[in-house]
């Protein structure tokens, strides 16, 4: 199955009030594993970027200045994701953004249907534990250390990981570990089958030996009546 993990950055909080996506990023998932495949984008949101939203991904309005609007990447984007699940963090969030720039460029809305939002998932999972995706991260041990600001590719790779977690990824792993050990264990009973036995007696000089080497044996077991009985 193809899915498409998808995060947004944006210079505030709601499309209505005249704010702008100026990051996407998306990572393809075939049967829930990575595929190296990634669509991103840098978008000139043609209007200011409030200090809030700078301080959160640090995307000023000097570098967005000569990136393509929306309208210029939408067609490859649209491509990238074709009608696959889109797994979202928060998204309610990130499809009102997306649905308002496709409104723009005339272009039909994503469904809230095809979104798997992660939040609603953790917080199924872990009840009153916190859910956003720093939480998630260190709950399940992704490494953080790249992440000093937000970032809508770098986020949507760690949610990739965090997906995976969240829809049993420990307990994947341990099945293949689980069919590697009884591949393991067949190759060996194999090899144990292809070993020649020896069909003829021991010389005179190996008898020879063996019986000495026995003599070399202090109390041994076979001269114990007791351990015999």
């Amino acid at each position: 199955m193809r899915e498409i993990v998808l995060d947004t950055e944006t210079t505030g909080l709601d499309p209505a009030t005249g704010h702008r996506i100026v990051e996407i990023g998306c990572v393809e998932m075939l049967g829930r594993v990575r595929t190296g495949k990634t669509f991103q984008a840098y978008l000139n949101p043609e209007r200011d970027m409030p200090e809030e939203a700078y301080k959160v991904h640090g995307l000023s309005n000097a570098f967005l200045a000569d990136k393509p609007r929306f309208a210029e990447i939408v067609e490859a984007m649209l491509v990238f994701i074709a009608d696959d699940p889109l797994v979202i963090h928060n998204a309610q969030f990130d499809l009102k953004f997306l649905n308002a720039e496709l409104a723009k460029t005339g272009h039909n809305a994503i469904s809230f249907a095809r979104a798997i939002d992660t939040v609603t998932i953790a917080r199924s999972k872990f009840p009153g534990a916190p859910a956003n995706l720093d939480a998630l991260c260190r709950r399940f041990n992704i490494d953080l250390s790249g992440r000093t600001q937000h970032g809508a590719l770098l986020d949507a790779e760690l949610l990739a990981d965090v997906y995976l977690e969240l829809m049993g990824g420990r307990q994947a792993r341990m099945a293949l570990e689980t069919q590697t050990e009884a591949a393991t264990k067949e190759i060996t009973a194999d090899a144990a089958v292809a070993i020649v036995h020896r069909v003829f007696p021991p010389t005179v000089e190996e008898s020879a030996a063996h019986e000495a080497f026995l003599m070399l044996i202090k109390k041994p077991l076979w001269n114990d009546k007791k351990a015999a009985s």
